[in-house]
């Protein structure tokens, strides 16, 4: 025998598959556990840096504000606006420009149209109430903040320097090959437009003073939230931080370095992200490749004072810096599993073949036993399991023994007595035919007789119970021969609906059906069957007269077809008295009946069951005691 098919060969085989499988299986939760740990903690993290980056973003807007509410509140404004004397207004506006280092600065009317333009005073008149802070401002009457989109005509009027500022190369990534557009040219600013009162006029607004700072290319703010956030902080040279703000999917502000050593501004968010954040509307915390590595990140939403999404607010941590000490946890568990698993292989493989040596003598009597040598035996007693394996198996060998003689011996007896069944089949053949021919001549000279005049009352009497009982005697005869002979079928392709409607109008068919009902249940469309119609009618005379047998009262007879997977099932079925439970396994065997002595020869039922077993099909019968039976024969289709 081969070593590869021996018993302590398989049983190592399969310990070193379980611990195997099992080092694996620890090895994998218990670090995927701590990766999943890792980045939870470090997801929490990120989620609080958003909300510490949002409350930075905030601020600087909100400083623009104040400056601008501050500047209004203390200033006395010349009413109309265009009368405000120009070297006036042009110290005031380089005041606020110079404190807040304000990129844009206008005075408007009440209608959004700039009066005075700090960066470009030669460009005035155009009215700016397309911009949504100013928008806002001018529909509410106060101070209004926020972010915002300026288009490239509205920079073009401030001044070249912002147009420049805001006008920007896309750059592809690895995750961004996209080409669909080569130059990004609006801005995003952050500002506020704050309303100027006539204190006397009790109040009235006579215009308004507008600020902003562009974003385009500006690194206060997400430098600001770097530095409060991750305070210098870095791996392998690398800052573990970041800090964005996209203009939709474009970077227009980073502390992210691409490989070139610059600001990676011009690249674009993935689709992922910009997905949920932007056409989603919903807050991103997962994972996600910026630039040239992964991040786990955070991202939100950026709207204007109309609440429309113009942007992306996103803060990040290098993901490497963190699975850095995830990475040494695993080689060290790994190879602590490894050492542990040779070790265990080891003892598993010398302790397996001591104890399993004595399995050799037990694999070589199962060998002869296989062989046919039934007297082979282990005859080992081992202490332990071991022994009582060998004991076992011994006591299956004298079992299989025993039962391998009890099984001759039964197989001989019913050799035997198929033997004799078919010599008293033969014998049967031969004695019903002998005594057919002169039972024959019997009834007809019976049938004379009843005929003949001058024949009293009496002998008419005899005569017709010579005849009745000589009736008898042939029907016996002709279920001999029906159930010895081996007839030839005339096969042929039958529809089995039209066998059944020929046999309903067959005579014999109606002469024992007084006060019975038939019901006829044929399904259209049936497949045909190849079979004999004149056996298969018999098949049916005699289902149906034992059918009626069973109800002397009257009741209701069905015959019905149907097909199922590739069979015709033709179902026979009464509301008679039922079948006894312990006749059931009995009633095709031939001579056997349950009607009273003169009533039947107990071959109708098996001449139908050999019938039927001729034609490839099963007979089967279902009954209740006092309910009624029911009969189902299934024959093949002809398949094509």
């Amino acid at each position: 025998m081969s070593w590869k098919n021996a018993v302590w060969f398989r049983l190592n085989v399969g310990f070193i598959a379980i611990i195997l499988v099992t080092n694996v299986v620890l090895f994998l939760v218990t670090i995927f556990g701590i990766s999943e740990i890792i980045i939870e903690e470090v997801q929490t993290r990120v989620r609080m840096d958003l909300n510490s980056a949002d409350k930075v973003f905030n601020e600087h807007i909100g400083d623009i504000c104040l400056l601008l509410k501050a500047t209004s509140a203390r200033r006395t404004v010349p009413v109309p606006l265009e009368s405000w004397d120009r070297e006036d207004l042009h110290k005031l506006m380089q005041s606020i420009w110079q404190a807040g280092e304000l990129d844009m600065l206008s005075l408007l009317d009440n209608d959004g149209r700039v009066i005075y333009r700090e960066h470009n005073p030669s460009q005035m008149g155009d009215n700016i109430s397309n911009n949504p802070i100013v928008a806002r401002a001018l529909r509410e009457k106060h101070c209004v903040r926020g972010a915002a989109v300026v288009t490239y005509e509205e920079l073009e009027r401030e001044n070249a320097d912002m147009l420049r500022m805001a006008s920007l190369e896309i750059k592809s990534t690895k995750v961004d090959q996209s080409e669909k557009r080569t130059i990004h040219r609006d801005g995003m600013v952050v500002g506020a437009a704050v309303p100027l009162v006539d204190l006397r006029r009790d109040g009235e607004i006579v215009g308004f003073l507008y600020g902003a700072k562009l974003l385009n290319k500006s690194s206060g703010i997400v430098d600001e939230i770097k530095e409060d956030l991750y305070k210098n902080e870095s791996y392998q040279g690398m800052d573990i931080g970041a800090a964005t703000i996209f203009q939709g999917d474009v970077r227009i502000s980073t502390n992210t370095m691409g490989k070139d050593g610059l600001r990676a501004v011009g690249t674009r968010v993935s689709s992922v992200v910009y997905e949920q954040v932007v056409e989603m509307e919903k807050i991103w915390t997962d994972r996600a490749f910026v630039v040239d590595d992964w991040y786990i990140t955070a991202y939100e939403p950026i709207r204007d004072p109309e609440n429309r999404i113009i942007g992306i607010l996103g803060v990040g941590v290098l993901e490497e810096a963190f699975v850095h000490d995830r990475k040494l946890a695993m080689w060290l568990f790994l190879s602590v599993v490894i050492l542990m698993t040779v070790i265990s292989l080891l003892l598993l493989t010398l302790m397996t073949r001591t104890v399993l040596r004595p399995i050799g003598r037990i694999i070589k009597m199962s060998d002869k036993v296989v062989a046919g040598d039934l007297s082979a035996r282990v005859n080992m007693r081992l202490p332990g399991e071991m022994g009582m394996l060998c004991l076992a198996i011994d006591q299956m060998a004298d079992a299989v023994a025993q039962r391998e003689e009890a099984l001759a011996q039964a197989t001989r007896r019913k050799i035997g007595q198929s033997e004799k069944m078919a010599s008293i089949g033969r014998m049967s053949a031969g004695i019903a035919h002998e005594i057919n021919n002169p039972l024959t001549g019997l009834l007809t000279f019976e049938h004379l007789l009843k005929n003949e005049e001058g024949l009293s009352d009496k002998g008419k009497e005899y005569l017709e119970i010579m005849y009745n009982e000589t009736s008898r005697m042939r029907e016996i005869v002709m279920g001999l021969l029906n159930f010895s002979r081996e007839s030839s079928l005339d096969m042929k392709l039958l529809d089995v609906n039209e066998v059944i409607r020929q046999w309903l109008k067959s005579p014999c068919s109606q002469k024992d059906f007084k006060d019975i009902t038939v019901e006829k249940k044929l399904a259209e469309g049936l497949s045909k069957v190849n079979g004999d119609a004149n056996q298969l009618q018999q098949v049916l005379t005699n289902l149906c007269f034992n059918a009626c047998e069973a109800m002397p009262e009257g009741g209701i007879l069905s015959i019905s077809t149907s097909e199922e997977n590739g069979k015709v099932l033709i179902s026979v079925a009464d509301t008679g008295c039922g079948i006894k439970e312990e006749d059931l396994e009995m009633i095709f065997e031939p001579f056997f009946t349950t009607k009273s002595v003169g009533k039947g020869t107990g071959l109708g039922l098996s001449v139908s069951y050999g019938i039927v077993r001729k034609h490839d099909g099963i007979m089967k019968v279902e009954s209740e005691e006092g309910r009624g039976t029911t009969f189902t024969i299934t024959l093949p289709v002809v398949s094509g």
